[in-house]
């Protein structure tokens, strides 16, 4: 993945142990603090966590509850030939798929919403039990460790980043209850939708929901990144990385594309349930991956993307990180059965 879309996290789990998920190994194979961006691997001090004790099974606690879209299922072109596309990513060739009927949140995940998760079932995250995350340089305060991503000096590890804290010790999400949860790992995106009575979105399904009825359009809401003019997503404004950022915005800043989706094109990227791979058939009926992996695709770009090196806000854009990692700038949404 490009060090734009985020460092992954080498090891799963408490350093010298493993964690939820079975211990999953990044491409690279590193040791337990080894990072990764743009497929370079650095060593980062590990900190010592704070003793919390692992979460135990997560219970479902209902049935998936009213305010989901229904997405009507049937086929639709996936995937995507842009001129300035990343070929390297699997973003095409442009295919026929079908997916079966299904629902899907309108928005990502907020901080309140994963706060009850937590309140009701005493869940630790990743981040939280191995004692550091990735952070935005620009928003890092203390907690900074002595360590950079080579080819991404804008990211820094910090001790005490979590999704309470997500700019390390001192910050809080009190006035940003209606943001979008981040430093959660797919296996804490996964933990909340099994809570909640959900799942994570396959591939298909978020890419099927994301372009909101427009068949083979660039962006949810047409092939114009600015229509008349006006912002439509929450990506990079100005040069990056020094023009000043405001991070995430509200789970519904933006109008929804055609299905009634919010910031399905930035703000911040979403888990999905796929192992990543780049090769395709034709034509897939329900398609969910690979059968396994050492990453998982992740969609939508972030407030961190931008034209100039990073162009993934595009709808048919994908990357990937491994299922342990977990940064300021990814979240998700879940999906249910019909």
């Amino acid at each position: 993945m490009g060090a734009c879309c985020g460092p992954s996290r080498e090891a799963a789990g408490e350093p010298g142990g493993s964690g939820a998920g079975g211990g999953a190994v990044g491409e690279t194979g590193g040791g337990a603090g080894a990072v990764t961006a743009a497929h370079e691997v650095l060593t980062v001090p590990t900190p010592t966590p704070v003793p919390t004790p692992a979460p135990g099974p997560v219970t479902v606690r209902r049935e998936p509850p009213r305010g989901m879209v229904r997405i009507p299922g049937g086929e639709f072109w996936m995937g995507g030939d842009d001129p300035d596309g990343r070929p390297e990513d699997g973003e095409g060739p442009v295919r026929r798929v079908r997916v079966e009927p299904f629902l899907i949140d309108p928005a990502c995940v907020t901080n309140a919403q994963f706060a009850t998760f937590v309140k009701e079932t005493g869940y630790v995250t990743e981040a939280e039990r191995i004692g550091w995350s990735f952070v935005f340089r620009q928003f890092a305060g203390r907690g900074v460790l002595e360590a950079s991503v080579p080819g991404a000096p804008w990211w820094a590890g910090v001790e005490g980043a979590t999704w309470r804290t997500p700019e390390g010790p001192g910050s809080s999400v009190g006035h940003r209850q209606n943001h979008p949860v981040v430093h959660v790992s797919w296996h804490d995106a996964s933990a909340y939708a099994a809570w909640a009575g959900k799942r994570l979105p396959t591939e298909a399904e978020w890419e099927m929901a994301a372009r909101g009825g427009l068949e083979r359009a660039r962006y949810p809401w047409g092939d114009e990144l600015a229509p008349k003019g006006r912002q439509r997503c929450n990506i990079w404004q100005g040069h990056f990385p020094s023009a000043p950022s405001k991070g995430t915005m509200p789970v519904k800043s933006f109008q929804p594309n055609g299905y009634g989706l919010y910031n399905v094109s930035g703000n911040v990227w979403e888990w999905t349930a796929d192992w990543w791979g780049v090769e395709w058939e034709p034509y897939a009926d329900n398609p969910t991956g690979p059968a396994q992996g050492e990453a998982k695709v992740i969609r939508g770009g972030s407030y961190m993307c931008h034209d100039s090196y990073c162009n993934r806000y595009r709808v048919a854009a994908r990357t990937s990180n491994t299922p342990d990692s977990a940064t300021g700038h990814t979240g998700f949404r879940c999906a249910a059965i019909v």
